[in-house]
């Protein structure tokens, strides 16, 4: 029995593995590690390749959404509007800015920011709104931009999953007035590390997260505010700046496998298949399990009693995580959101699936929802 993993980082980058070996060799030959030439090369392809004057590149997505928090200024007494259905990172990064989130629901049809609850949320703290494009699926970019440009608010995209994905023909992180990219080895355009970038337009803010993320230093042991430490290495660089030429590629090979995917499974009963307009980009191809998390528990296992990985992001929205239980918190109510946590359900998905290995994955599904009554 063939075992489908639910992702394998392996296969397509096999047929440039020579190049990106020989890139690293050139790295290791040059000394410079941190820094340098072959950051700043990629950079200026990333800037370029997203739309926006200005790149920062540092250690990760998490550190992207940070330094763009402090970059502009958000801190204590700050509000931040910001989905709950994402990894934690999201609004993590808020609190670590200093700033509150500020939770409201996904859309009843996706898994993205409901644009009419915003103007309900926004407050005389409000300062910003984060929306996630997530699974590698657009946010509704139109409208959450124009409430921003009515309440004076800034916009900074979490683009963790979605990088080379667009809007209208816009490529997301060059919309708002900052775009934070994950670099993490599992992402569209993953690094064989860690790694993130801030995409912007504005001056000011890539100046001030450029210093921030070295010890808030803009020359060198002369300190204006206190930073951190977050450079992206040089040997990542290297090997991010060859896989960026390829990266189209490999999204339009997550759209044929996403295609083929919703091919098979269309006329399934019990499962609600995603959304394919606006096209994602596809990080994950994410069902819903209508019976709940208990039957979804029951699918998985059945699942991989067949050899087909699955995952689970993300089983407790944010406004539901522990850290933020205490301190007298009481949670919204977010219906749409927390009904996400209790049906998602992510299928093999990556470059380099085969349509003989969907067709598996897809027997393996129907076997199980069989089981389940439906």
């Amino acid at each position: 029995m063939n075992t489908i993993p639910p992702i394998d980082l392996t296969r397509h980058q096999e047929p440039i593995r020579a190049e990106i070996e020989e890139a690293m060799r050139r790295v290791f030959a040059s000394g410079a590690y941190i820094g340098g030439a072959q950051v700043n090369a990629f950079e200026e392809d990333f800037a370029r390749y997203i739309g926006t004057e200005h790149c920062v590149s540092c250690n990760s997505g998490t550190d992207a959404l940070v330094l763009s928090l402090r970059a502009l200024g958000i801190g204590v007494g700050d509000e931040v509007i910001v989905t709950s259905f994402s990894f934690i990172a999201t609004s993590e990064a808020i609190v670590l800015s200093g700033a509150k989130p500020v939770f409201v629901d996904i859309a009843a049809q996706s898994f993205s920011l409901d644009p009419e609850q915003l103007v309900a949320a926004i407050t005389s703290k409000t300062r910003a709104i984060l929306p996630v494009h997530l699974f590698g699926s657009p946010a509704a970019m139109t409208q959450i931009m124009a409430i921003a440009e009515d309440y004076n608010l800034y916009v900074i995209e979490d683009c963790a999953q979605s990088t080379g994905g667009q809007w209208r023909g816009k490529k997301l992180g060059s919309m708002g007035t900052a775009g934070c990219f994950s670099f993490f080895p599992t992402k569209n355009l993953g690094a064989c590390g860690d790694g993130g970038a801030i995409t912007t337009n504005n001056a000011q803010l890539a100046a001030k997260a450029r210093a921030l993320k070295a010890h808030g230093s803009y020359e060198r042991y002369r300190h204006e505010s206190t930073g951190i430490n977050s450079r992206l290495d040089a040997l990542q660089a290297a090997i991010l700046q060859i896989k960026l030429r390829f990266l189209d590629r490999w999204n339009c090979q997550r759209q044929d496998v996403a295609a083929h995917y919703r091919n098979l499974l269309v006329n399934y009963p019990g499962i609600e298949l995603p959304a394919s307009k606006p096209e994602p980009v596809w990080n994950q191809y994410t069902i819903r399990v209508k019976q709940g998390s208990e039957s979804r528990a029951k699918l998985r296992e059945k699942l991989a009693e067949q050899g087909v990985g699955s995952m689970v992001y993300y089983p407790i929205p944010l406004h539901l995580q522990p850290t933020y239980l205490q301190d007298g918190y009481i949670p919204p109510s977010l219906p749409q959101s927390e009904l996400a946590a209790q049906e998602v359900l992510s299928l093999p998905m990556f470059p380099g699936l085969t349509e003989a290995e969907q067709v598996q994955v897809a027997k393996a599904l129907y076997a199980g929802l069989t089981t389940l009554g439906n």
